[in-house]
């Protein structure tokens, strides 16, 4: 017979495997009523490439939830090992993040698109799923701007930013 585990245990058995999964790290942006907003995200997958469509998740506790989740559009940005530093700035606290971003640009439709990262995804937003204190958001990808494609990806492991390149590959 299985034994119902309590919910902190849980959490902290939770927190321990995916603390030992690797994720890639993006930063997703929109406009909102106050300027631009952005969030750092290590849950984006794809769901689909015919057509084109992503999904990744965000704390409805987060300053920059409700406009993102608002937003019709986003920009979600991929972003390579020398891009740590602004997986820490959106990822922490702050109102405006972006007096902080050397080179970005709105878009003809408001969205910030931060130049200097690795490729960016302009997103229609499909469907937005409550999950928990989270929400898991579905968007269809509209416009591709491509930045450093060869550049080494980062990657959020052990509460902390690493790279992997061609000195990693175990297969051909």
């Amino acid at each position: 017979m299985h034994t119902q585990l309590p919910p902190a245990v849980i959490t902290e058995q939770f927190r321990a495997a995916f603390g030992n999964h690797p994720a890639g790290v993006a930063v997703v942006t929109a406009s909102g009523a106050r300027g631009p907003v952005g969030i750092t995200a290590s849950s984006l997958i794809s769901v689909s490439a015919d057509p084109a469509y992503l999904a990744f998740n965000i704390a409805r506790s987060s300053g920059a939830a409700r406009a993102i989740l608002e937003a019709e559009t986003v920009v979600v940005h991929l972003l390579t090992a020398g891009n740590a530093d602004i997986a820490a700035l959106f990822a922490g606290p702050g109102e405006n993040r972006f007096t902080n971003v050397p080179h970005w640009e709105a878009l003809p439709g408001g969205e910030p698109l931060i130049h200097g990262l690795g490729a960016a995804m302009r997103c229609s937003i499909e469907s937005r799923v409550p999950a928990g204190p989270a929400t898991v958001v579905v968007a269809e990808v509209l416009e591709i701007f491509e930045g450093q494609a060869s550049a080494a990806p980062l990657v959020y492991h052990r509460r902390g930013y690493h790279s992997i390149g061609e000195h990693t590959r175990l297969t051909d």
